[in-house]
């Protein structure tokens, strides 16, 4: 992943944030929207895209942009900061392959205790049932 490379890729986008702030908010634009297209992306290599595809593909749009918001503070700038930086981990975390899993076996003392504990718990139950008397 080249970051450098992403980060000329990124199309911002500054709209009018909602929420409390008085007069300041309906005057400015202090929230940011990233878009990235992870498809056409030069700075990821193919493995990282297929990854990225199927575990952000809920995330991604019919035009196939991955799309973070952020007004967490009243500064346009530092909100464009959080953004990216948000973007990168999101990037960073699920490009990640997942490791394969081994298939294990119980012991022989797991079954065992299992087995025990089956035993046990039929035994209390057929003890609770009234004596048949013939």
């Amino acid at each position: 992943m080249n970051k450098e490379i992403i980060y000329k890729e990124l199309e911002f986008k500054a709209v009018k944030s909602s929420g409390p702030g008085g007069q300041h908010v309906n005057k400015t634009a202090s929230k940011v929207e990233v878009y990235f297209h992870i498809k056409n992306s030069n700075g990821l290599s193919e493995e990282e895209k297929e990854q990225l595809l199927i575990k952000l593909s809920s995330k991604i749009s019919a035009e196939g942009y991955f799309k973070i918001t952020s007004s967490e503070t009243r500064s346009q700038h530092q909100n464009k900061e959080l953004v990216v930086l948000r973007l990168f981990e999101i990037l960073k975390e699920n490009s990640k392959k997942n490791k394969a899993r081994k298939k294990t076996k119980p012991s022989k003392a797991s079954i065992e205790e299992r087995l025990k504990k089956k035993k046990n718990t039929s035994l209390k139950k057929v003890n609770r049932k009234p004596p048949k008397i013939e």
